[in-house]
């Protein structure tokens, strides 16, 4: 399999040419940043050395692909045509169904739409008066550290989740008409992003109760949240493609979020951890973008070019990892669903 891809690939000249680009650009910038840029992240001296070499080359690779992915775009512009028109065929489709799911959800309610600011307000008013005790004395202006924790990390759990049973809870129009799959999962990631505005507002009203210093920094938010929602909507992607094949999936991944939640430093500061955990907790998507929004807000500091790489690394690589599983496996979903 592995050899034949390779074989088709090769034979491929415009797939081999992406291929040789990525890879003489990966050296490039190596090589450009190791010599000529030696303190463009991290000085060069004792224990830090392989860790210089070891960020160095992760932003080669990074640079590389985007630039790659952008020839290949080019590249097969004619190619992607179709699915661009399918997709702006299908808008107002998309429109719709989040429209509707945002009224259903808050169907029947006497405050209604209100539950979306109300909501977050209380979750964050409960977990300040439990955590607070514990890890208040550390942190300052602990609820504003705390809610912008919990802003992405909600997104990401709610967005997901939702997202995983997207394609099993609509098999009756999946059997009737055709409609690209990957709208459902897509409904789903949008949905949860109108709540994070909502949370948003919430956040705006925590700020002025608790009279937080307003720092310019702020105006840079959808930044990081941009990072979040790509790597969302990738994630999202490969969970509801794996959920249709693996029923069990839905209870390992409730289970997993559960872990992923104290695994994550929302209401407790990073420094308390041991420096083994606190470099296991570097490969979680989520610290990162937390952190990020926590520099804007918190510190009033735009996070330098490390900080965006590695964000824009995590997104590109899910978005990238989920939509070739979709895609792959959708014309299977049939069958199992």
């Amino acid at each position: 399999m592995k050899r034949n891809m390779i074989k088709r690939i090769l034979k491929n000249k415009r797939l081999a040419s992406i291929l040789c680009l990525f890879i003489v650009l990966t050296v490039a910038l190596f090589i450009f940043i190791n010599y000529f840029v030696p303190d463009f992240i991290i000085e060069r001296h004792g224990e830090n050395e392989n860790l210089f070499y070891a960020k160095t080359f992760f932003i080669s690779v990074c640079g590389a692909l985007i630039i790659s992915i952008f020839n290949a775009v080019v590249l097969f512009k004619k190619k992607l045509a179709p699915y661009i028109a399918t997709f702006k065929r299908f808008t107002p489709l998309l429109k719709m169904t989040v429209d509707r799911d945002y009224k259903k959800r808050y169907k029947r309610s006497v405050l209604g739409v209100a539950w979306s600011l109300i909501s977050p307000l209380m979750t964050l008013l409960i977990m300040t008066m439990v955590f607070s005790l514990l890890f208040s004395r550390n942190i300052a202006n602990f609820p504003i550290y705390l809610f912008s924790g919990t802003l992405i990390f909600g997104f990401f759990s709610e967005a997901t989740n939702a997202a995983m049973n997207s394609i099993e809870s609509n098999r009756a129009i999946i059997n009737k008409v055709y409609v690209p799959k990957y709208i459902f999962p897509l409904t789903k990631v949008f949905l949860a992003l109108v709540h994070l505005g909502f949370s948003l507002l919430a956040f705006a009203v925590v700020f002025l109760v608790t009279r937080a210093p307003f720092h310019w920094t702020i105006l840079f938010l959808p930044v990081p949240l941009l990072y979040a929602f790509v790597f969302v909507l990738g994630l999202s992607m490969l969970v509801s493609c794996i959920a249709v094949f693996f029923k069990d999936f839905a209870y390992i991944y409730g289970i997993f979020l559960t872990g992923l939640q104290y695994l994550t430093p929302i209401f407790y500061p990073v420094e308390i951890l041991p420096d083994k955990v606190r470099t296991f907790i570097g490969l979680n998507p989520l610290y990162h973008y937390i952190t990020y929004v926590r520099s804007l807000v918190l510190d009033g500091v735009f996070p330098g070019l490390w900080a965006n790489v590695v964000c824009i690394s995590f997104s590109l690589f899910f978005l990238f990892l989920g939509t070739i599983a979709f895609m792959a496996n959708q014309d299977r979903y049939i069958l199992y669903i």
